[in-house]
């Protein structure tokens, strides 16, 4: 009876121990699936800035309603390795076509411009452009010469100093081995009252560069300069000119009028005697 009571508690230990490992296997190799109604994107792992290129570390899968989807949204990170951002884009937010620079493209110019500046680009050549010198990151005075109205003067004076060079030509980027590039445009960095006069002077006359050091960013007072300041004259402007009092002619004093002549007087002498004549 005993031995009988034990065959069937073994029996029932067996069996229930099938069933929970049975249970157990099923539970571990069933996979999650996707639910229908959802799909994932690709978004911000942290709060990114414009220029900062893609990677693995800065991205993350996120879940979206599949009966909302996102037109130009990422769900393979293949196409979004080495990508720049041009906008911010705000951790967790997904990243869209959009807010990247063309595949394959550097960040570009407008990377390179900080908040409340400007860019502004000037004519050059090989003498103008310091004999191609003018290399991205160097820092230039700009001068203009020009002719003063109604005379034969020019004048030449500095309208900018200290401008940083952010591209010569299409290159913003200087050679690695600092060889001079001739470019027919320089492109320089400046406040919006600064790319005013830029434009003010190049319409006047003539525009150069005056290289500088980098290091040196003091700003000296600078004179116009005339040409008749060459030899050593300066002579006045033709606002001066206009500007100076007419002379007029000095008045001449009034003659006195010439008086008639006086009536002469013959005296005859006789002897010792002087007889009084006639007039």
């Amino acid at each position: 009876m005993v031995a009988r009571r034990l065959t069937i508690a073994l029996v029932l230990s067996l069996a229930g121990s099938a069933v929970f490992t049975l249970w157990l296997g099923k539970k571990v190799s069933k996979r999650p699936t996707q639910p229908a109604d959802e799909m994932h994107y690709f978004a911000a792992a942290q709060n990114l800035q414009a220029g900062d290129v893609l990677t693995a570390a800065s991205l993350k899968l996120v879940s979206w309603p599949a009966s909302v989807p996102l037109d130009g949204a990422f769900s393979k990170p293949d196409a979004l390795n080495g990508r720049i951002v041009l906008y911010p884009v705000a951790a967790g937010e997904p990243i869209n076509e959009r807010q990247l620079a063309v595949a394959g493209s550097s960040a570009g110019l407008a990377m390179k411009i900080p908040d409340g500046m400007r860019a502004i680009s000037l004519r050059s050549d090989e003498v103008v452009g310091v004999a191609g010198f003018l290399l991205p990151g160097t820092h230039v005075d700009v001068l203009v010469n020009f002719r003063i109205q109604n005379s034969p003067d020019t004048i030449t004076m500095t309208v900018l100093q200290d401008a940083q060079v952010i591209a010569s030509g299409q290159k913003t980027e200087p050679d690695p081995q600092g060889k001079p590039t001739t470019a027919d445009v320089v492109t320089l960095l400046v406040t919006p009252e600064d790319a005013q006069k830029a434009v003010e002077a190049s319409s006047q006359g003539s525009v150069h560069f005056v290289l500088r050091n980098g290091g040196d960013h003091a700003k000296a007072p600078a004179m116009p300069i005339q040409t008749a300041s060459l030899s050593g004259e300066l002579l006045p402007s033709s606002a001066t000119l206009r500007a100076a009092p007419v002379a007029h002619k000095a008045e001449v004093a009034p003659r006195e009028p010439i008086s008639s002549p006086k009536p002469y007087v013959v005296e005859t002498i006789y002897g010792g005697d002087k007889p009084e004549s006639g007039k």
